[in-house]
């Protein structure tokens, strides 16, 4: 899976993206600073099962600290968003493009309202951040529908002519979106276009159905960023205008400056932790004992910078996703070398155990007879839906 990070340039969204995955990549206060796509790798937290076991795990693909496995996760920062984006206005073309894998978005505001729809700073509060967040949805929606609307007609009249099934063409049609047929069949039953003559389809129809498809295969969250720059009032005022989309306060310059401190060896602190340690305050220097008592005082008021918080919600809730454990012996959680619980994989929530299976490996899935749960030892059925949390044996023909 991946996640996109995005927004409008000057918001912070480049830091977001370093704190979350401790790449340097540019900062600074003037648009486009990013003009080509940066990949990373970020994690999400997933209690291990090992403590039930009262044994250590072994960890393989996801690092375990304190019972706690840090799952990773592909995180892509796009060029900024301005108005005008599908038209090709600022890098608008080259940003939509770059997040056709994306699974859902995070797309960071600037909650200060001190960003100018072009991404220029401005005085605080001249803008209204709650503004920024239809930009991209009416960006995304006029750029899916584009791609639908590429030959529609003549496609269209066809299928009516042969009785072909309008959710196979549109699944084919949006395959490089990564958009799925499960998705495409929920927009077409939410949305309010007629499925069975898609050939009056007009232009709304389709921006319409564009809509309903990001809404069913591109969930987003908003991070309200430079929180610590506002009172909580604003962050609540901003989660009630954008709701149902989630909206979590964060302040990714103290995310970035805890995770580099840490890497450095000055603190002890945990991402997404309330709060952090100094072991040796005598190796600070009256400037970095100064920036950390102001990170104090925002976590005291916040609870927490929110970045690593706003990344799970994205996963867990928007998308849906779960933890799963495969093993190959069920008594002991161990792999063929004896090694405990070695790998933790995201699957989405509901998916039948014998998919899991091909993701472990596809000779598993090809030959698949049963899976195993390891805490019951109950045998369970190719479609039976995975659980969060599961440690599953998977048993097939050799």
């Amino acid at each position: 899976m991946e996640v996109g990070v995005v927004g409008k340039p000057n918001v912070g969204k480049s830091t977001f993206f370093n704190a979350l995955t401790l790449l340097d990549v540019p900062v600074a206060p003037y648009p486009f600073t990013t003009v080509k796509p940066n990949r990373g790798v970020a994690a999400v937290r997933a209690k291990c099962p090992e403590a039930e076991r009262g044994v250590h795990c072994t960890p393989g693909n996801a690092r375990c600290v304190a019972g706690t496995r840090w799952i990773p996760v592909s995180v892509i920062d796009v060029p900024g968003l301005v108005p005008g984006a599908h038209e090709g206005k600022g890098l608008g073309h080259q940003f939509l493009d770059e997040l056709r894998p994306a699974d859902g978005f995070i797309q960071v505001v600037d909650l200060t309202g001190g960003t100018s729809p072009d991404g220029a700073i401005v005085a605080a509060g001249t803008h209204d951040p709650a503004e920024e967040v239809p930009w991209l949805e009416e960006e995304l929606v006029y750029w899916v529908a584009e791609i639908l609307g590429r030959e529609f007609d003549r496609h269209a009249k066809s299928i009516e002519l042969q009785g072909g099934k309008v959710e196979e063409f549109l699944h084919e049609r949006l395959t490089g979106l990564s958009i799925s047929m499960f998705a495409v069949t929920q927009a077409l039953r939410t949305s309010s276009v007629d499925r069975a003559h898609p050939a009056r389809w007009s232009a709304a129809d389709r921006r319409d159905l564009a809509r309903s498809l990001l809404e069913a295969a591109k969930p987003r969250l908003v991070a309200a960023n430079k929180c610590d720059k506002v009172e909580p009032p604003k962050a609540a005022a901003l989660a009630e205008t954008l709701a149902p989309i989630p909206v979590v306060p964060t302040s990714a310059e103290a995310e970035l400056t805890l995770r580099r401190a840490a890497r450095a060896g000055l603190i002890e602190y945990s991402p997404g932790a309330e709060s952090f340690a100094t072991p040796d305050p005598s190796r600070l220097s009256p400037a970095q004992r100064h920036a950390l008592d102001e990170i104090r005082a925002i976590l005291a008021r916040w609870g927490t910078t929110g970045v690593q918080a706003a990344f799970e919600r994205l996963v867990f809730e928007r998308l849906g996703y779960v933890v799963v454990f495969p093993v190959e012996d069920e008594t002991k959680w161990t792999d063929s070398k004896g090694r405990v619980l070695p790998d933790a994989l995201l699957v989405p929530g509901g998916t039948p155990v014998r998919a899991v299976a091909y993701r472990v490996h596809s000779d598993l899935g090809e030959h698949f007879i049963r899976a195993i749960d390891g805490r019951t030892h109950r045998a369970l059925a190719a479609d039976h839906p995975v659980e969060s949390g599961s440690v599953l044996r998977f048993v097939a023909r050799r």
